[in-house]
C-alpha cells in the first residue's frame, strides 16, 4: 500500500466530499494528532472563478479561534491543489443527533450564539448557519464549520447584502430576494 503524504500530514480515506472538494482524513507524523484536509483541485477552483472566495474562507478562518468554532491548522498549496488543514471533529453533524432534550438545547444553543457572538467580534459573518454546519467534537460540544459563504464587513457593504445560504435556513426578510 502507498501511504501519501502532504507535508507532515499522513492521507487517509476520504471522509467528506462536496461540489469543489474532497476532505480527507488524515494524521500529523510529528504529533499523531488527527486532522481534517479539504482538498481544493486549483484548476476547479480556477475553472469556477473561486479563488477570492477560497481566499476569503482562508483568511477568515485564521481569524476565527474559539472553542465553539472548528480551528484552521494550516494551508498547504502546491501547483495543482490546495490543503486547507483543519480541526478533527468526530461528533458528525448536530442535525444526525435526532431529537434533543431541553437540556441539550440550551446547551447548544448557548454555545451556538458564544461562537458567533464571538465571529461578530471579529466582524465575521457566516451567512449560512444550519444544522449541517454545526458539528460535535467529542466532547459533545458544538463546533461551527464551514465559513464558505461568510462575509467581512471590509469586503464591502454590497458582500454583506448578497443573498446567499440554504433557503430553508435564511432569515425571513431575505426570502423574498428569493421569492
Amino acid at each position: 500500500m502507498v501511504v501519501r503524504k502532504v507535508g507532515k500530514y499522513e492521507i487517509g480515506r476520504t471522509i467528506g466530499e462536496g461540489t469543489f472538494a474532497k476532505v480527507k482524513f488524515a494524521q500529523n507524523t510529528e504529533t499523531g494528532e488527527s486532522v481534517a484536509m479539504k482538498v481544493l483541485d486549483r484548476s476547479i477552483i480556477i475553472k469556477h472563478k473561486m479563488i477570492d472566495q477560497i481566499k476569503r474562507e482562508i483568511s477568515i478562518m485564521k481569524l476565527l479561534t474559539h472553542p465553539y468554532v472548528v480551528r484552521l491548522h494550516e494551508v498547504i498549496a502546491s501547483r495543482t491543489k490546495i490543503y486547507i488543514i483543519l480541526e478533527f471533529i468526530t461528533g458528525g453533524e448536530l442535525i444526525h443527533n435526532g431529537r434533543l432534550s431541553e437540556a441539550e438545547d440550551r446547551r447548544y444553543f448557548q454555545q451556538l450564539i458564544d461562537g458567533v457572538e464571538f465571529c461578530h467580534s471579529k466582524g465575521v459573518y457566516h451567512r449560512d448557519l444550519k444544522p449541517e454546519n454545526l458539528l460535535l467534537d467529542s466532547q459533545g460540544n458544538l463546533k461551527i464549520s464551514d465559513f464558505g459563504l461568510s462575509a467581512l464587513p471590509e469586503q464591502g457593504v454590497s458582500l454583506l447584502r448578497t443573498t446567499c445560504g440554504t433557503p430553508n435556513y435564511v432569515a425571513p426578510e431575505s426570502r423574498s430576494v428569493w421569492g
